[in-house]
């Protein structure tokens, strides 16, 4: 039996998350504010940061999949732990003072605190 190429090799190489956004130069700040990103490589609306993120401006996307954003559609958050959290909440707060939350920090019942947002274009 012929063995096809793609049986040989069982897994793909996973390079990063991609978030869609109106302006990668508005978030490529915000995200080196929050979270330390740096940049690696700008390609005219395409970015690669830090940590494996992607930008990528929505006008490309759009044209690329033929499909329409949907802003705070609620089906993926990007998941950060921090240790001084009540600094970061501030930091984001004097930094971003119209941030739209998800919920304001709070704490679960088993002890974890967390605060949910979105970024500057509503994902």
């Amino acid at each position: 039996m012929q063995s096809l190429d793609w049986e040989e090799k069982k897994t793909m190489e996973f390079k990063g998350t991609l978030i869609v956004v109106k302006n990668c130069n508005k978030a490529l700040k915000f995200y080196q504010d929050m979270f330390g990103f740096e940049l690696i490589r700008d390609n005219d609306g395409n970015m690669e940061l830090s940590g494996n993120l992607y930008l990528q401006e929505e006008k490309y996307w759009e044209r690329f999949t033929g499909r329409r954003v949907i802003p705070q559609s609620h089906q993926t958050e990007l998941y950060f732990e921090e240790s001084e959290i009540d600094s970061f909440v501030k930091k984001l707060e004097t930094l971003y003072p119209d941030t739209e939350y998800v919920n304001h920090l709070m704490t679960h019942s088993w002890g974890q605190r967390v605060v949910r947002f979105y970024d500057p274009d509503g994902k």
